[in-house]
């Protein structure tokens, strides 16, 4: 038996992998075909999904230049972000903000960045 947060985890990944028509139906995906009306627990362990990579974005700004600026660019041109060098950055995951955080270098890694989690986002805040 699953635990909330593990059922939570399974309600994730089935809400990425099941695509929804213009109706809002669910249509059924090449996982649904391969699995003959299985469910994804019964398919896959929690701890076969727990590791599966996935890409996490830092967002450290945005910019919004005018297009004949923007093609105008060569190397060692700035493009001007609209955050400073200690305002926090978001953490996102598949486009949703997940997290924020502080930019940090990694102790005894000169060079290496890393972000210091300050901030966890509920579910129904994030975009």
């Amino acid at each position: 038996m699953m635990n909330e947060e593990e059922e939570d985890v399974f309600d994730e990944i089935e809400a990425v992998i099941v695509d929804e028509n213009e109706n809002g139906d669910a249509e059924p995906t090449a996982l649904d075909a391969a699995s003959a009306g299985s469910t994804i627990e019964e398919n896959y362990s929690v701890d076969g999904i727990l590791t599966v990579p996935i890409e996490v974005v830092v967002s450290v700004g945005k910019a919004q230049p005018l297009i004949r600026d923007f093609l105008g660019m060569t190397r060692d041109s700035l493009l001007v972000l609209d955050s400073k060098i200690d305002d926090p950055v978001e953490v996102r995951v598949a486009g949703r903000t997940i997290a924020r955080g502080e930019l940090q270098e990694m102790p005894e890694q000169e060079g290496v960045l890393a972000v210091r989690l300050t901030e966890i986002v509920a579910r129904g805040d994030n975009q």
